[in-house]
């Protein structure tokens, strides 16, 4: 029997690289794209020393054709895609008036257009794959719009519903759909990052938590579905809150701690 097959974009770095090392290590065969080639080199040469089996390649994900050929490469030997991952993403910061429009555009592209692109593509292999999950990197950033991460938090409110639609959609073909929500997270992209809500929470996760918590959840089974899994103890709260909060508290709940 074949290896189960994990496919990650934004596997160069950060949280998509530690997912990738995370599933290696537990026999999986690991797809691991981005356009960072020369991470994706020492990444690979990580899992070929733990014994891995990796597949590596350059993965524009607004870009359908590549996602395509990626899609085709990766399953091509065994047909088999068990785990998409939708790491992918970029954070840009600021006041929204003072970021540029080609910024904003680029923000959703690559967060959202991309997840959705590669979840078209995948659909296919997924269908055919018993069991197959889909993991969409959300945010805490998705529980009320976040001043200075504007758009950020808009693509990942976006992100949210197409978790939530596409789970009971494809429910009728045995695929699940789960979406994780990590509040800050230290890796590059956090990298001089300073907004009122990171001075208030801080940056407290490592890209190993997320990728333990991805890997507990795809390996979570029980009669009822759950959908959304907060990241880190702090997120577990504003998630906790946020469900029993009436909108105006979250309103303020979200000023305070983002210092507007």
């Amino acid at each position: 029997m074949s290896a189960p097959g994990v496919f990650i974009t934004g596997a160069a770095a950060g949280i998509g690289r530690a997912t990738a090392l995370t599933f290696a290590r537990n026999g999986y065969r690991v797809g691991a794209y981005d356009i960072d080639l020369d991470g994706l080199t020492g990444l690979r040469d990580e899992i070929v020393a733990l014994g891995g089996d990796v597949a590596i390649g350059e993965l524009d994900v607004t870009n359908a054709d590549q996602w395509s050929a990626r899609l085709r490469e990766f399953t091509g030997s065994t047909g088999k895609l068990d785990i998409l991952v939708n790491n992918a993403g970029v954070l840009t910061t600021g006041l929204f008036a003072d970021v540029p429009l080609g910024v904003h555009r680029q923000t959703v592209d690559i967060n959202f257009t991309g997840a959705l692109t590669g979840l078209h593509a995948a659909f296919p292999y997924l269908r055919d794959a018993p069991g197959a999950q889909v993991v969409n990197m959300c945010s805490a950033s998705a529980l009320y719009g976040q001043p200075e991460l504007a758009t950020y938090s808009a693509t990942k409110f976006a992100l949210r519903a197409l978790t939530e639609a596409l789970e009971l959609e494809w429910r009728r073909y045995g695929i699940r759909v789960l979406a994780m929500w990590p509040l800050f997270v230290k890796t590059a992209m956090t990298d001089g990052v300073e907004t009122g809500s990171t001075k208030s929470l801080g940056v407290n996760l490592q890209p190993e938590d997320v990728a333990a918590a991805v890997y507990s959840a795809t390996h979570r089974r029980g009669r009822l579905a759950k959908v959304h899994y907060p990241v880190g103890r702090q997120t577990t709260v504003l998630a906790a809150l946020s469900q029993v909060s009436p909108n105006w508290m979250q309103r303020l709940m979200t000023k305070t701690l983002t210092r507007s």
